[in-house]
């Protein structure tokens, strides 16, 4: 009688979680999805028994423990197959990431690479500033370090899928052993390459004084810096517009608000400038400023010191309340019925 009463009330065994498959795949034939499939199972496993794509020699990870974690505080944003579109996350801006394209953000690594494990380490531990992305930082270490493994896991899955379709769909046929020797290899490498291209400093920070932070101003404005950000780093401006990679709206940040996304040491901040924010229109400064190692140092005065006025007390001046709408074009008031 209790299991009847159970069962009339909707008491059922729910359904395990399964990761989804990326769109694209669906628009290949049924054969072709078959073998697309398979060798993306061989490799990364499945939902119940997921598998990392490392090297034979590479340390044992705990996948169990991490999936785990992540179903339990990251899949209502991220999704079940970090595909960043969790229930929750049609209400948030900016959107939680997908990592199936292997981009993050805020990385260690010059633009367009991979990030290296601390980065995403830091970003579990800390958050994002100024997103929903909260930090973790109470999180037992063990259990920080085995989902940033599954987030891995994620993400190399990802990109393997998406060359797996993209070699369906040039070639007609899905080769075990091109798959073995060419696309697993490729995905390693990217991850592996981030290591390497680690930015580091064109010279060491110096200790910051006005002179820096009055340097710094006059290259925010003469740069192109102000193009986005404005003048006074708040970001009202018409070409504070755009898409990100993923397909979604982006603007530059409002500096003053000092919620600096990727980081408020001098060294995320310097990063930032020198690589660029991969995935957005903020552009890499490398080649401009190659010649120019003071200045980034410059900038990065600048930036801490606009990010600091309103903690500091010194309220901006507000902005227009629709500062991507130019006045000439907003519709001229309707006379009265």
């Amino acid at each position: 009688m209790v299991c009847l009463a159970l069962g009339m009330t909707g008491c059922q065994r729910t359904e395990s979680p399964q990761f989804a498959a990326a769109p694209k795949l669906g628009e290949l034939s049924v054969g072709l999805q078959t073998a697309a499939q398979a060798e993306l199972v061989k490799y990364t496993g499945s939902f119940q028994q997921p598998l990392l794509v490392a090297e034979k020699d590479a340390p044992a990870v705990d996948l169990t423990r991490g999936q785990a974690v992540y179903q339990e505080r990251c899949v209502q944003c991220h999704g079940v197959s970090g595909d960043g579109a969790g229930p929750a996350a049609k209400y948030m801006y900016p959107k939680p990431r997908d990592y199936r394209r292997g981009m993050f953000k805020f990385i260690s690594a010059s633009y367009g690479h991979r990030p290296v494990r601390e980065d995403l380490v830091r970003t579990v531990r800390q958050g994002i500033r100024g997103t929903s992305m909260p930090g973790f930082n109470l999180l037992h270490d063990r259990d920080l370090q085995a989902v940033v493994d599954y987030v891995v896991m994620l993400s190399r899955r990802g990109e393997l899928e998406e060359q797996l379709i993209d070699l369906a769909e040039s070639e007609q046929e899905v080769d075990p052993e091109l798959v073995k020797a060419d696309l697993v290899t490729t995905v390693l490498r990217r991850w592996n390459d981030a290591e390497e291209n680690e930015v580091q400093p064109l010279k060491s920070a110096p200790k910051f004084t006005t002179t820096h932070v009055e340097r710094g101003k006059r290259a925010f404005l003469t740069k192109g810096c102000s193009k986005c950000h404005g003048e006074d780093g708040r970001g009202q401006t018409l070409d504070n517009r755009g898409n990100d990679v993923w397909g979604h709206p982006t603007r530059a940040a409002d500096l003053t608000s000092g919620m600096l996304h990727g980081g408020t040491r001098p060294l995320d901040i310097y990063r930032r400038i020198y690589s660029g924010i991969n995935g957005t229109p903020m552009p890499s400064f490398a080649n401009a400023l190659r010649d120019e190692p003071d200045t980034i140092w410059d900038l990065v005065a600048y930036v801490l010191s606009v990010s600091s006025r309103r903690r500091e007390g010194q309220s901006p001046t507000p902005g227009p309340i629709r500062p991507y709408v130019p006045v000439a074009t907003e519709p001229a008031p309707q006379p009265a019925q």
